[in-house]
C-alpha cells in the first residue's frame, strides 16, 4: 500500500477547537466525498492530545512543537495513486481539498510526504 502522510499544524487565527471541529466535521466528509475520484481506500485524521506529555516530549529530546494532527491516506497500489491523481476528476478533488485545507491549515508549517508502510508488529 501507499500512503500520504500529512503532518498538519492549524493557522495562528483560529482556535484549538474550532481547528479541531473543522477538520473532523467538515474537511473529514470533504474528503470521503472525493475519495473514489482520488483513487484512495482509507482516511485517517489522529488529532493531538495529552498536551503535557507532548511538551515533556520536546523538551527532553530538543525537539520542535508537536504538530496538531497527523492525516493519513491510503491507496491500494501505485497503479490506484497515479489513476486518482491524474484523471480529470482527481485532479478536480485535489483541488477542492487544497482549497478547504487553506481555510484551516498553516502550510508553511506542515509537512506532507508519501510513503509505503513496512509493518512490524
Amino acid at each position: 500500500m501507499i500512503k500520504l502522510v500529512y503532518c498538519i499544524r492549524k493557522r495562528d487565527d483560529i482556535e484549538s477547537e474550532a481547528f479541531y471541529r473543522y477538520w473532523l466535521d467538515e474537511h473529514g466528509p470533504l474528503v470521503k466525498s472525493v475519495a473514489e475520484a482520488i483513487g484512495a481506500c482509507r482516511y485517517v485524521q489522529s488529532h493531538t492530545t495529552l498536551p503535557d506529555l507532548n511538551a515533556l516530549m520536546v523538551e527532553s529530546r530538543g525537539l520542535k512543537p508537536a504538530y496538531d494532527g497527523i492525516t493519513e491516506v491510503w491507496w491500494e497500489s501505485q497503479d490506484d495513486l497515479d489513476r486518482g491523481m491524474s484523471s480529470k476528476e482527481g485532479v478536480e478533488a485535489q483541488a477542492r481539498l487544497i482549497e478547504d485545507e487553506s481555510r484551516f491549515i498553516d502550510f508553511s508549517q506542515s509537512s506532507v510526504f508519501m510513503t509505503e508502510e513496512h509493518a512490524i508488529f
